[in-house]
């Protein structure tokens, strides 16, 4: 497939789970409405608790529960390809779960799952604000590249923006497109946000689905938002800055390769140290 519409959702999640599904509906029957064939959900898209623990509670088996219902009957029904955001999925450390990006595809069949590698266990500078998410996270261990109808399409999640050495193994094996589920902070997201999408677009020469919450929470925190599509030269395509919303623009493998060839930096590695 040439060319097709791809979506970035913009969410403000909360502590209920229905109603975040409900909300996640709307917001991506609209995209499918208008045309998108690739849709990509934010980070914690179903559940932003009102405490870490919360995501526990609401943890699924891996390949059942109401989330991932939810998301494999969206998909089919409106013949997208759905890159699910993350959703809590138990994992072997007792207590913890996984941060999983499951992707389903036209047919509502699932076809792909990356759980997040880099967790956020950080203080953010100049806030009172405090993450630990391996304290309820288990962190996964494998990057994930796959096939779709549109080329080769590579899931990180959030943290992962700031690990640039994963993004270049994902290249190595053909990554097109990739897409970057996110929750990043509000001061995190002003600082850093922008450049990090762009640059990973850039470094890589691939088309770049940013999906961020954004907005002000039940749970006190605030999300940045400006979810954006970034073409393989950089350029932001669509963004929104706030609040829920479908960030659309299209996807040309024509340009991509145009500018692959044009600028072949990806011909031109050399990994050595001395």
């Amino acid at each position: 497939m040439r060319k097709a519409l791809f979506a970035a959702i913009q969410m403000a999640s909360g502590p209920n789970v229905g109603s975040n599904l409900i909300e996640a509906g709307r917001l991506i029957e609209k995209a499918a409405q208008q045309g998108a064939r690739l849709v990509v959900l934010p980070e914690n898209f179903a559940l932003m608790g009102k405490q870490d623990s919360d995501k526990l509670e609401a943890g699924e088996d891996d390949g059942k529960g109401p989330i991932q219902d939810f998301l494999a009957r969206t998909a089919e029904r409106h013949k997208i390809w759905l890159v699910g955001g993350t959703l809590p999925i138990r994992g072997q450390a007792p207590g913890k779960v996984r941060a999983a990006c499951v992707v389903h595809d036209d047919k509502g069949q699932r076809v792909g799952r990356y759980d997040k590698i880099h967790l956020f266990d950080v203080s953010v500078p100049g806030t009172e604000e405090h993450y630990k998410e391996s304290a309820t996270i288990e962190a996964g261990e494998n990057a994930l590249v796959m096939d779709t109808p549109f080329g080769r399409l590579g899931l990180t999640v959030c943290y992962d923006l700031r690990f640039p050495e994963l993004y270049r193994q994902m290249s190595a094996v053909g990554m097109d497109i990739l897409a970057v589920p996110s929750a990043f902070t509000a001061r995190t997201g002003a600082a850093h946000w922008e450049i990090l999408v762009r640059a990973r677009s850039v470094e890589n020469l691939c088309y770049t689905i940013a999906a961020n919450q954004g907005g002000f929470h039940l749970n006190g925190r605030e999300t940045y938002g400006n979810s954006m599509i970034v073409d393989p030269w950089g350029v932001v395509l669509a963004r929104q800055a706030q609040g829920a919303g479908v960030v659309l623009a299209e996807y040309d493998r024509d340009r991509l390769d145009k500018v692959r060839s044009a600028f072949p930096a990806l011909e031109h590695i050399k990994l050595f140290c001395r």
